[in-house]
């Protein structure tokens, strides 16, 4: 067909190139047509021997190269050469059914050196012109070493004698072709061609290069006249050094296997090419092609013109390789050997480099939508699939899900792939971060198909991308003459923010324990806080008006950061009322409806000390702790029960005997404060005078062990208090050493009786807190009273 076959002759090589894409899912077979016996199949004995090369170009298309002294091609005076090839393509690996395409080749050779050498991939060829040459007194250890076995030569019969460093052999060319070699001759020279790393071969090391050679005289005897050729043949086997950008080639100038006089060596032209292509300028390709007395050196950047760059994923890792197809011609003299033309084939291959891509996030945060390049990749490199916040998307599901998904180029001939997506799209992870700012973040695994062997590399990267884009509510409060209201918006609600009543979450069931009532619309939460409900702040106090305040703090979910205070007060006017004060304060605004009427100045509680702090003819005010005046406490289910009672002393008439006469009506009012156990015994143990305590926020409490309390008896009871470090009570703090609690927090208090007497019981009447050992010293905070 058109197209699959390309064909040159370069040299004294035929090349032959076939089109891969003619081949893509086929097999295919060479087959040498010899005129005489027919198609000889192509094998890699075969080609080592009759000087046959078969691999493929950096591209990957099959590439055949032939010497024009291999077998089976024709010879018409050592000028022109030909070969016929055929070439079978099947769809089956057995062959069958294939389809032959017969392909002759032309070479027109007329300017012969006096020798050639062929360093290919697979052999080593030389051939000799077997013109007499000029008288020479020179003579190599090879050459002299030759001369005694000259008279054992068979009559009219082409010998060959190997020298090695196990000895020497002498052969006949029919052993000679056994052992992997090819002698012949033609109408005007006589060629050898050798594998690499034969038996008989040897290695040196010329100017740091490897070789490999073969030292061999070629034999032939009649009565008249005895022909010794010398056939040696060096090749070079290493010589490549790489770089992270450059390939480095280099051949000895001077091979002295190969020079008889070094001192008559002549370096006549050097000529460098790609493939089949003499590369007069190699500047033009960024090619450098140096030489002097000792080496020749070909430089090439990694991925020139005329290589090639692959993709390829080793270990899991993405890199390339470069590879390129470079020859090499060195044509010299030395005096006795006319002219000789070296030439090298070499193909290279540098080897794997990791390239690491990079992802480059392009976002404009203005624009809300990802814009991530990832890259930079050559051309072999496909992207089949994404995955996007670890979901899986062919390409098309990807289209269709709304992302975008481009090829872009980039230099030096590379390209990257970019990838939009919307910071609302639901696979994007959203989180609320600082004041007023959300974290976008887009996590994406890549999938792509690399390579000529559409390997699959795996690619994940994570982008964030932080913007300003959240505004913090702000709320509006109002009362009426029994509510506060407090009505803020809804937005973010639960989901970035929570409201906090102090350290608790104000939820469904605080609210409702609290008595408030809630209501939300569309848009805003309403709060209704009634003025007596729990949780409020009662700044101002009197005995017919109360000035309450309401704080909720807004705070994040997941830190618990307080981001805002949302703060609603309200003066009250109100005759009658009792407050509980979580600090243990209880605030009374009794009104007496008594006929007739009493004197309001007169009321008490129990501890007749405590009188009201305010009062008119129709109310008293009574401020107190519950650790004072008369207070008792008792317990009930989980609650602590603390009871006072406000009574009206009478006036009497004297008398001399009872009945008391009064005019006074009998008047008892009982005042209840309930409170839940825990919280209850936590904030009384932390009351504090008002007048002699420190600044809030801080304090102090020196406990100590084995002290002893003495009550109103003569004997001596040893009683030990010691504080808890939690509420289990089996582990307590050190004695005599400073604790520090903050207001709120709970203190955890043991009081052992450790006598013995079986007829003694403990019960604690009074328990308080001093800042020193000293138990009768002042301040000091109550904790039981008339327990």
């Amino acid at each position: 067909p058109p197209g699959f076959i390309e064909s040159s002759c370069r040299s004294r090589i035929f090349w032959m190139k076939l089109n891969k894409l003619l081949l893509q899912g086929k097999f295919f077979q060479l087959e040498i047509y010899d005129p005489y016996s027919g198609p000889v199949l192509l094998d890699e004995k075969l080609a080592s021997r009759c000087g046959y090369v078969l691999s493929e170009d950096v591209w990957g298309n099959p590439v055949f190269r032939a010497s024009v002294l291999g077998c089976h091609v024709a010879n018409e005076a050592d000028e022109l050469f030909s070969l016929t090839v055929n070439i079978k393509v099947s769809s089956f690996s057995s062959m069958r059914a294939a389809v032959t395409y017969t392909y002759p080749m032309y070479c027109s050779y007329p300017s012969w050196a006096s020798r050639e050498i062929v360093c290919e991939e697979n052999y080593m060829e030389v051939s000799v012109k077997t013109d007499v040459p000029a008288v020479s007194n020179d003579y190599t250890v090879a050459w002299m070493s030759a001369l005694p076995e000259t008279q054992n030569v068979a009559y009219q019969q082409w010998q060959l004698m190997f020298v090695s460093p196990s000895g020497r052999k002498r052969i006949t060319v029919s052993d000679a072709v056994k052992l992997g070699y090819s002698f012949n001759n033609t109408l005007s020279r006589v060629y050898l061609r050798a594998p690499y790393h034969s038996n008989e071969s040897d290695f040196s090391v010329v100017s740091g290069v490897n070789m490999n050679m073969v030292t061999s005289t070629s034999m032939y005897r009649q009565r008249w006249l005895l022909l010794l050729i010398d056939t040696t043949v060096s090749c070079p086997v290493d010589g490549i050094s790489f770089t992270d950008t450059t390939l480095t080639w280099t051949v000895p100038s001077v091979i002295p296997t190969l020079v008889v006089q070094e001192s008559t060596f002549l370096s006549k032209n050097i000529v460098m090419g790609v493939d089949d292509q003499v590369i007069l300028n190699p500047k033009e390709k960024n090619y450098l092609l140096e030489h002097n007395e000792t080496h020749i050196r070909v430089t090439i950047p990694i991925g020139a013109e005329g290589g090639k760059l692959e993709s390829s994923i080793s270990g899991g890792v993405y890199g390339v390789i470069y590879r390129i197809d470079l020859f090499l011609e060195h044509t010299w003299t030395v005096a006795g050997w006319q002219t000789t033309k070296y030439t090298v084939i070499k193909s290279i291959t540098t080897p794997f480099m990791p390239q690491i891509p990079t992802v480059i996030n392009n976002t404009v945060p203005e624009e809300r939508l990802f814009n991530v390049a990832f890259g930079h990749f050559l051309p072999d490199v496909s992207l089949v699939a994404i995955a996007v916040g670890n979901v899986p998307f062919t390409l098309r599901e990807a289209q269709h899900q709304g992302f975008k998904i481009y090829e872009t180029p980039f230099t030096n001939r590379t390209k990257g792939f970019i990838l939009e997506v919307s910071f609302d799209d639901p696979y994007i992870l959203k989180e609320y971060v600082n004041r007023n700012e959300t974290k976008y973040t887009l996590l994406v695994n890549y999938t792509l198909s690399v390579g000529p062997e559409m390997t699959l590399y795996y690619h994940s990267a994570e982008v964030e991308c932080v913007i300003a884009d959240i505004e913090l509510p702000e709320a509006v409060g109002y009362c009426d003459k029994e509510n506060l209201y407090l009505t803020l918006p809804t937005f973010g609600l639960h989901q970035y923010w929570d409201l906090y009543l102090g350290n608790k979450l104000l939820n469904r069931h605080l609210a409702l324990t609290n008595g408030y009532l809630a209501a939300t619309n569309s848009t805003h939460l309403i709060l209704q806080i009634p003025l007596f409900a729990g949780g409020l702040i009662y700044e101002k106090v009197s005995f017919q008006k109360i000035k309450a305040r309401f704080d909720v703090g807004l705070r994040k979910v997941r830190t618990m950061e307080t981001l805002k205070m949302f703060s609603i007060s309200c003066s009250f006017n109100s005759s009658a009322f009792i407050i509980c004060h979580p600090d243990g304060t209880v605030m009374i605004s009794a009104q007496m409806k008594t006929v007739p009427a009493i004197d309001m100045s007169k009321t008490k509680l129990r501890d007749s000390s405590c009188k009201p702090r305010e009062y008119n003819e129709a109310h008293a005010f009574f401020k107190f702790h519950v650790t004072t005046c008369g207070t008792s406490v008792r317990f009930e289910g989980d609650h602590i029960i603390y009871e006072n009672e406000i009574s009206y002393e009478k006036e009497t008439l004297p008398g001399q005997s009872t009945p008391t006469i009064t005019r006074d009506p009998d008047y008892r009012l009982t005042v209840l404060c309930y409170y839940q156990a825990k919280e209850t015994l936590v904030l009384g143990a932390f009351t504090r005078d008002p007048g002699t305590s420190p600044p809030f926020g801080s304090g102090t409490m020196v406990p100590h062990s084995y002290t002893a309390a003495y009550r109103r008896v003569r004997q001596a009871l040893n009683v030990v208090l010691r504080v808890s470090k939690d509420e289990s009570f089996m582990e307590f703090y050190e004695p005599n050493i400073a604790i520090l609690k903050q207001p709120m927090e709970p203190v955890f208090l043991e009081v052992e009786l450790r006598d013995e007497s079986p007829s003694v019981e403990l019960y604690l009447e009074n328990c308080w807190v001093t800042r020193s050992p000293d138990f009768n010293s002042t301040p000091r905070w109550n904790i039981t009273v008339d327990g």
